[in-house]
């Protein structure tokens, strides 16, 4: 271990229960919830496996009127759901990690479709996922009952096993509306005064002292600051006042920033490593007990500065356990450089927003735990001494290339251009998304360390070339290329456009002059990232998109609002809702898709930015071969997360049955 970060190995005390580390998996989200309780507990349980030193669930809700379904939550309703979370608090325990439980309650943010019970919160507000409801305010007896259903879960999180019971009052739920202003105008003894609006917030961390006694740590996950400035809390204000008012109750204060969850999980492209430090740097100051927050941390030395400096006394991490859930081991065995750092692309936060179980750009195994037996730092060996050539080196040939030497074969990969990572290396250079190269670094720094691998740059091969080598296994991943003829996800007819250029040709360094208009068919990075550096570069650009926002798809990445508010700032024009239709000298046709009205753009370049087609030429020449395979883009484009997946499926499962994934289903009775 390097002694800069043995800080971080300290043991900690949470009020009776002792943390063996510094290392905090903060709750998260997995996408499995009570409906798969096996595959969270597999996923919990490789945390722990990994050194982190607490390992906390997602979201537990505590009563039926906090049904946030279709997206998968945990439950502490009645007594039958104890059994199913204590097995994922023996998982943690397994490795000899502390076990924690976030009891929830949504309020207004709970849209109760399965169980469809009325909502609750502090006064009548329209339901926050635009349906056509309205919660409503709690009465004193609804309050009496909402404390006795913390109480209630309380209790049976620690008949479950678990060491740490949460009362949480973040991200918008139930608790933190009856703090804020903006979401508690009540005129009774819970409204009005500060005092008022955290009377309930008090009551709760008493009454889950009560109910778990002095074996359980009782934490408190709270929102200091909800980025609305004086009408809500703010962290230098109500924030800083919840804090000295509460301080010595709970025995963790779990702290972090709010409004939405995105922003506490703002993404790379917006917020740098430690982003949330200004907003929470203050919080030891106000209590005496241990303090933990998030800041998507990967870098051993800057968190162990954390500690150094007395900004808080666990790493909490959320994304980066999801990226390496190894990080914490890797540390302590000083194999800092074999991190695999979160890039901080939020694919796990789209999973969960589009209620799938959890995926990761960088860590292909997560979510595959238990129903696919995967494990982020074991693979089976080859069982026999064969060799494989991999075509292509972006992200999908760098994860065949490294998982087939993991298992034991000898690999060589060839890549046509000098530069290896493939699209990685080229969207790396767009503003906000540098860290994106990580998924190339770290594959390259692995490869670098075995022995059974060969690289050549500067190779491209022919379908001779690979006849002539004949080795055992060929992979292909040569990539994908943006499409010229205008299809994308809406308009699916090909047009001409013989003066429009791709991102292809702007990262091949083509000419951009006189007005931009960029049509963005495909509704996630590119074409926002695309305005922003050619606005940044001086362009006037115009944004087209058959979409009725900007990004579209990255609503799921928790982005879209950020996306669309930088390029309003950059003086981006955007036309939502629209097509193009044709190119000219100097103009582009728009056409609204709603009124067929068009519109005539002044445009000297036209960006395409729709859809994409794989390169799978030499696919098609070696049709025949045995052992031939294609991954990532040049099998189906789509996200670099999905490439590093297709790569990883097809080099762990090569020589073994592809059988489906398991699932958990209820016991047959019959």
């Amino acid at each position: 271990m390097d002694p800069r970060h043995a800080i971080l190995f300290d043991p900690v005390r949470i009020g009776p229960v002792t943390a063996p580390n510094r290392f905090y998996q903060t709750p998260h989200a997995t996408g499995f919830g009570w409906q798969r309780p096996q595959s969270g507990a597999a996923l919990r349980g490789i945390k722990a496996e990994g050194g982190w030193g607490v390992v906390c669930t997602e979201y537990c809700s505590i009563h039926p009127s906090s049904d946030d379904s279709p997206y998968a939550f945990l439950t502490l309703w009645d007594d039958d759901d104890i059994a199913p979370l204590a097995a994922t608090a023996e998982a943690i325990h397994a490795h000899g990690a502390l076990a924690g439980v976030e009891l929830w309650h949504g309020g207004f943010h709970a849209s109760n479709r399965m169980t469809r019970v009325p909502g609750l919160g502090p006064q009548v507000q329209p339901s926050m996922f635009h349906l056509p409801a309205t919660t409503r305010a709690m009465d004193l007896a609804d309050i009496r009952a909402f404390r006795d259903w913390q109480r209630d879960a309380a209790r049976r999180a620690k008949q479950a096993g678990f060491d740490i019971v949460y009362v949480y009052a973040g991200h918008d739920y139930l608790p933190f509306q009856f703090l804020s202003r903006r979401t508690n105008t009540r005129g009774d003894a819970y409204g009005g005064s500060l005092e008022n609006r955290a009377r309930l917030l008090r009551e709760m961390l008493e009454d889950t002292r009560d109910a778990v006694g002095d074996t359980c740590a009782v934490a408190i996950r709270l929102a200091v600051d909800e980025l609305h400035g004086p009408q809500g809390i703010c962290a230098e204000a109500e924030g800083r006042d919840v804090v000295a008012m509460l301080a010595e109750l709970p025995d963790l204060w779990d702290v972090n920033i709010a409004g939405a969850l995105g922003n506490d999980s703002k993404s790379a492209r917006f917020s740098a490593e430690g982003y949330q430090e200004d907003y929470i740097h203050w919080v030891k100051g106000v209590t005496t007990k241990p303090v933990v927050s998030v800041g998507r941390f990967t870098s051993p030395d800057r968190m162990a500065e954390q500690i150094r400096k007395g900004v808080q006394d666990f790493i909490g991490a959320a994304r980066p356990s999801i990226a390496d859930p190894f990080l914490p081991e890797k540390i302590r065995q000083g194999r800092a450089d074999e991190i695999r750092e979160c890039i901080g692309c939020n694919i796990c936060r789209a999973a969960n927003n589009e209620a799938v179980g959890l995926r990761c750009t960088q860590n292909p195994t997560m979510g595959e735990e238990w129903r696919r037996g995967w494990h982020p730092e074991r693979i089976a060996a080859y069982p026999r001494r064969e060799t494989a050539l991999v075509v292509g080196a972006g992200p999908a040939g760098l994860e065949a290339a490294l998982t087939l030497a993991r298992r034991g074969l000898e690999v060589t990969l060839a890549e046509a251009s000098r530069s290896l990572g493939g699209r990685v290396s080229r969207e790396a250079t767009l503003p906000g998304l540098a860290t994106w190269g990580r998924v190339r670094d770290w594959r390259l720094t692995m490869l670098g360390k075995l022995p059974n691998v060969q690289i050549y740059p500067e190779s491209r091969m022919e379908p001779g070339d690979i006849i002539d080598l004949n080795p055992d296994h060929v992979v292909l991943a040569t990539g994908a290329h943006w499409r010229r003829d205008g299809v994308g996800v809406v308009d699916i007819a090909p047009r001409s456009f013989p003066m429009a250029l791709t991102p292809d040709d702007i990262f091949a360094g083509a000419k951009v002059s006189g007005p931009v208009v960029i049509l963005d068919d495909e509704h996630y990075a590119m074409g926002g990232a695309l305005a922003e550096k050619l606005a940044r570069e001086g362009h006037k650009v115009t944004l087209v998109t058959p979409y009725p926002q900007v990004s579209g798809w990255a609503v799921y990445t928790d982005e879209q609002g950020f996306i669309q508010e930088r390029l309003m700032a950059l003086g981006v024009a955007i036309l939502p809702q629209h097509g193009i239709g044709a190119q000219a000298p100097g103009r582009a046709r728009a056409t609204c898709l709603t009124t067929g009205q068009a519109v005539d753009l002044p445009c000297e370049t036209l960006v395409l930015v729709t859809g994409r087609l794989p390169d799978d030429r030499l696919w098609q020449a070696l049709q025949g071969r045995p052992n031939l395979a294609r991954v990532g883009d040049c099998l189906a484009p789509s996200s670099i997360a999905d490439a590093v997946y297709s790569a990883h499926r097809h080099a762990r499962l090569l020589g073994e049955p592809d059988h489906p994934p398991r699932r958990e289903r209820p016991p047959h009775k019959g």
